[in-house]
This record gives structure tokens, sequence and C-alpha cells, in this order.
């Protein structure tokens, strides 16, 4: 299978640090399994880092968030209904081939005002962060924390010759300090929520 390489961000001259330090993936909408509904994940490599499959119908209640091996990671579900709705993440703990696998409650997403959606920590005090454009129709957002610091990026992935890609194809890019699979899930919400996935 080919791989798929990563654009670098556009670096300006005064963040050139920044900008190297920034870790970029590549997501494409679209399950490998034949009829499946999910998304894939490129790391930086080029190679496959994380996928979801989703064989129920799209924007299913419930999907995994898996690495490469296949190993569910993280737990997505929605609870709730219309205004009330929300989906709550949990992290899966692998018992050494165990047929059950812990989850234990990580955080929940929330649709906000103007479009956006508020991430609450389990067990923490209040939001501590937020995606900007999370229920808009476009590609392009921002994830940004509780002091308005932007820590992921998502827009449409271009080609080192400048084609812009289609609306399944998404550049992913992640702030040094950040959770990359917190951040790598609140795109799978996103896709939740729109039922993209």
């Amino acid at each position: 299978m080919a791989k798929v390489q990563p654009l670098a961000a556009a670096v300006s001259p005064s963040s050139s640090d920044d900008q190297r330090s920034q870790t970029a993936y590549t997501v494409w909408m679209k399950s490998l399994v034949f009829n499946g509904n999910g998304c894939t994940v490129y790391g930086p490599d080029g190679a496959v880092a994380f996928r979801v499959d989703n064989y129920g119908c799209r924007g299913g209640r419930e999907v995994f968030f898996m690495d490469r091996a296949g190993n569910a990671l993280i737990r997505i579900r929605r609870k709730g209904f219309g205004v009330f709705r929300r989906w709550e993440v949990c992290r899966c703990a692998h018992n050494g081939g165990q047929e059950e696998e812990e989850a234990t409650p990580w955080f929940t997403v929330r649709r906000a005002e103007k479009g956006g959606a508020a991430v609450a920590m389990h067990g923490g005090a209040g939001t501590c962060y937020r995606v900007d454009g999370c229920c808009a129709r476009t590609s392009e957002y921002k994830v940004s924390g509780v002091d308005g610091t932007v820590v992921a990026e998502v827009a449409r992935k271009q080609t080192p010759a400048g084609v812009v890609l289609g609306e399944d194809v998404l550049t992913l890019t992640v702030a040094p300090e950040a959770d990359h699979l917190l951040l790598l899930g609140l795109v799978v919400v996103r896709g939740l929520v729109n039922r993209s996935l």
C-alpha cells in the first residue's frame, strides 16, 4: 500500500521553531474496510497510525478508535437526544488478550453556542477545550484551550503542487505540548457530530 505524505505547515519566519515541533497527521474520512463507515489516520511517516471502522450505520451510537494493530484505544458513545446530546469518550485498557476490556471515562463533548463544541474532562472543573466550527459544514476548524491558545488546526490537505484535495482528506496539525490522542478523538467526535463517519 502506498504511503500518504503529510504536507508541512507553512512556516513564518517568527515562528519557525514552533512550526517544526508541531506534528501533522493526514486524516482520510473513509474506512479502510469495504462498505464500512469510519476514518483512517496516517502518521507523519505516511503509514497508517490509527483507524475507526464502524460496521453499523453512519453516525452510529458507539465507535472505537483503534491503533494500526486493531487494539481499541478510545470508545466514543453518543448519549441523549436533541439539545441534550453529548458524546462520552473513554480510554480502553487492554487486559492482555482477555475477553473484556476496561474503559475509563476520559472526557465529554457537548454542543456549544455559535456552532462550536465544549470539551470537559471527566472529574474536571468545567470546559477545558473548545472546538470552533464543530457543527459547521466546513472542513476547517480549530481546537483551543481555556486560555484561547490554539492547540490543533484541521484544514483540507494540499499536495506539494498546491492542489487542494477533497473535503474528506484533512491535515491535522497538533501543538507539541497537546495530547495527540485526545485531539485525534475530537476529530472523530466532530465526524460523528456532522455524520461524516
